[in-house]
């Protein structure tokens, strides 16, 4: 009997460590569907690359700030599971992605403090709810988290703070959700050369070095440090790994 392809749906998978992680889940045998927000070429690129590594993919436009979406959103998808694979459901759920916000307390505005939650508590929240009914039994969610819910860098209390909200979240689900055998794990990145931020951690030497020096590995993260963990919370080896918090920061702050 053909065993069914896993499929896993990876948000914010156009580009830096969503599109490291689709590219390296592809690469463990599943089939990938992505979310962009704005830059559709961007997506078809990885889409395109990741069927030459002989995966099915597909992308579709999504706002993770906009939970009114999310309704038409999982139609869409549903809808073009059902007709390419015989069914609505995917296994595995990437909630990776969000934006930066670097800003003092003194100086934070009630707006930026909106956006932070909307796009990294209420959408992971909500777009969870609205997945879940066509997420397999047995299958998984993986959140993305921050070096920074451990450790505070001045500028990032509101980034900071609801990640904390999100690895916390991460175990309710892992409880709630046991029933049926789907597990729940957080992955939190370091600080990773992406384009993050406005690419802060790549681009500006000054916060590169400072990185590099309190990192026990001695070097800022790159996105194939990530991709490849979230890979393996999707496979078989990883299904003892329930409601954990998993950092990938080289050894920050030890």
């Amino acid at each position: 009997m053909e065993t069914k392809t896993k499929i896993a749906l990876i948000t914010g998978g156009s580009r830096g460590l969503g599109k490291n992680a689709a590219l390296k889940v592809a690469q463990k045998g599943l089939d990938v569907i992505i979310t962009y927000k704005s830059s559709k070429e961007e997506a078809d690129a990885v889409v395109e690359e990741i069927k030459t590594l002989g995966r099915k993919a597909v992308a579709f436009q999504l706002d993770t700030k906009d939970t009114k979406s999310f309704e038409a959103f999982v139609k869409n998808v549903t809808s073009h599971l059902q007709e390419n694979t015989g069914s609505t459901n995917i296994d595995f759920l990437v909630n990776n992605a969000g934006t930066a916000l670097y800003s003092p307390i003194t100086e934070t505005t009630e707006e930026q403090l909106d956006d932070i939650v909307d796009i990294h508590f209420k959408g992971v929240f909500f777009l969870t709810q609205k997945l879940l009914p066509f997420i397999n039994d047995g299958g998984g969610i993986i959140n993305i988290s921050s070096g920074l819910a451990r450790f505070a860098l001045p500028g990032s209390s509101v980034y900071g703070s609801i990640k904390a909200g999100v690895e916390m979240l991460t175990k309710y689900m892992a409880k709630e959700l046991g029933p049926r055998r789907i597990k729940a794990n957080v992955i939190a990145p370091g600080a990773i050369e992406t384009d993050f931020g406005g690419g802060r951690t790549r681009d500006d030497q000054q916060v590169n070095s400072m990185i590099s020096t309190i990192t026990a590995l001695g070097r800022a993260g790159l996105p194939d440090d990530i991709g490849g963990i979230v890979a393996f919370l999707c496979t078989d080896d990883a299904g003892w790994i329930n409601g954990q918090r998993i950092e990938a920061s080289g050894g920050m702050f030890l």
